[in-house]
């Protein structure tokens, strides 16, 4: 902007300067040639007068005579001047001339006297005018330069100053205020960011409240489940009833995370992020999901072909793998396939989900990441969801292709060197209740 702005002043001062300034050039050139022309009448005139007096008193004009009054008066030098008296003589004083000014001018007694000068005086003014009038534009033009730069840096800094006061309230600190600026322009689009701040600080805190109060509510039961479930896994003697309850406790406790970080957006928007061995999220996740594809007659596959450590969080990689298997198990068909590649630049890995169902409707499928975009009536979350999850890892999530559905996951890969289990080898197994963990 302060670049625009100063171009636009400098362009006007420029455009004035020339519609002035070349109409008086030529007008004040014209007016020193003129003036130069009425001093040359003005002597020839004065030369006329003088020999009509000697006329009058008889006496003789000589050369002499003539030649005073040629002599110059200004740098123009000596006139060549031509004294025609009328039935008597003529006297000529000075060398002859070929261009420059010329006076002709004929006395009431019949003196004729025409005189030449050069024209050298009369350009020399007229060029020292343009040059004055050219020194001024440019003059007019520096000063309207400054002026701008000045004037530009005064608009743009209030301007730059309540972009900041923006950027601020988006980023969340909506008590963001600055200094007024004096015009009036700006400083009434401050007042309005400072009162747009002042109803999202109300309404963050309203969001912030609910979010604690679902949160409590949500999180008060689910912890009571899980403690009862564990009380059921450590006093059952039925092995399937501990492997049912272990089933459903990790379900309790994926649930929770699932609560929180809906939650907590800040918490999701951000990551923590590890190397993480992709078999150990397929392995759970076709603990999970396995029986479910099983009961609908349909087989769930998990390939690990790129074999190597991603960069990711567990829970995350593992919430957006499940929404994923999840909407393959509904809407899908055949078998769903899970499969980890390597990418095409070597630096990634593709985690690919696949299915042989009818796909995605075309129409739908350019939205089918936003918030609230359902072709089977659904609410519309879990797709978007699992989209921010995975830009909160570092990751990108992608439909590929519609008929049949194509998802891919692309994750940073581990240079084999950063392997975890190299840097830092496993720890022993310790027993928790009836579940077993490596530290």
């Amino acid at each position: 902007m302060r670049e625009r702005t100063t171009r636009m002043i400098v362009t006007a001062v420029l455009v004035m300067a020339v519609l002035m300034g070349v109409p008086g050039s030529i007008l004040g050139g014209a007016l020193m040639w003129n003036s130069h022309q009425a001093a040359l009448d003005a002597r020839a005139q004065t030369l006329a007068g003088a020999i009509d007096r000697r006329l009058d008193d008889d006496q003789w004009v000589t050369q002499s005579t003539v030649a005073s009054w040629a002599r110059p008066t200004s740098n123009a030098g000596e006139a060549f001047t031509v004294a025609e008296i009328p039935s008597r003589y003529t006297v000529v004083s000075g060398e002859p001339r070929e261009g420059g000014l010329t006076s002709h001018y004929r006395s009431t007694s019949g003196v004729v006297v025409d005189m030449t000068i050069s024209s050298s005086a009369a350009i020399s003014s007229v060029v020292i005018t343009v040059g004055m009038f050219g020194a001024g534009a440019l003059a007019a033009v520096v000063i309207g330069w400054a002026l701008a730069r000045s004037m530009a840096r005064r608009l743009s800094a209030p301007l730059i100053y309540l972009a900041a006061q923006a950027e601020q309230i988006g980023s969340g600190n909506v008590r963001a205020h600055i200094r007024p600026s004096g015009i009036e322009e700006i400083d009434l689009v401050q007042e309005e960011l400072v009162r747009t701040g002042e109803r999202m600080a109300g309404r963050l805190a309203a969001e912030r409240q609910r979010s604690a109060d679902a949160s409590h509510q949500l999180r008060t039961p689910l912890t009571a489940l899980s403690m009862r479930l564990e009380e059921i896994e450590m006093i059952t003697e039925d092995e399937e009833v501990r492997t049912e309850a272990a089933a459903c406790l990790d379900q309790v406790e994926r649930m929770t995370t699932v609560v929180s970080e809906l939650l907590d957006e800040k918490r999701r928007n951000q990551s923590s992020t590890e190397a993480l061995h992709i078999l150990e999220v397929f392995n759970s996740q076709r603990e999970e999901w396995e029986s479910q594809f099983e009961a609908e007659g349909r087989k769930l596959v998990f390939m690990d072909e790129a074999e190597r450590p991603v960069l990711g969080e567990s829970g995350k990689l593992a919430q957006v793998l499940a929404t994923l298997i999840e909407n393959s198990l509904r809407y899908g068909g055949g078998t769903t396939t899970v499969k980890a590649k390597k990418s095409s630049s070597s630096r990634g890995v593709v985690i690919e989900v696949s299915d042989e169902g009818p796909g995605i409707d075309d129409n739908l499928a350019p939205d089918v990441f936003e918030m609230g975009v359902s072709g089977h009536g659904s609410s519309g979350i879990g797709l978007a969801l699992a989209k921010d999850l995975a830009q909160a890892m570092g990751g990108r999530l992608e439909l590929v292709q519609h008929k049949p559905a194509v998802f891919t996951l692309s994750l940073s890969a581990i240079p084999s060197n950063f392997d975890p289990d190299f840097v830092m080898p496993q720890g022993p197994l310790i027993s928790v209740g009836r579940r077993s963990r490596r530290f």
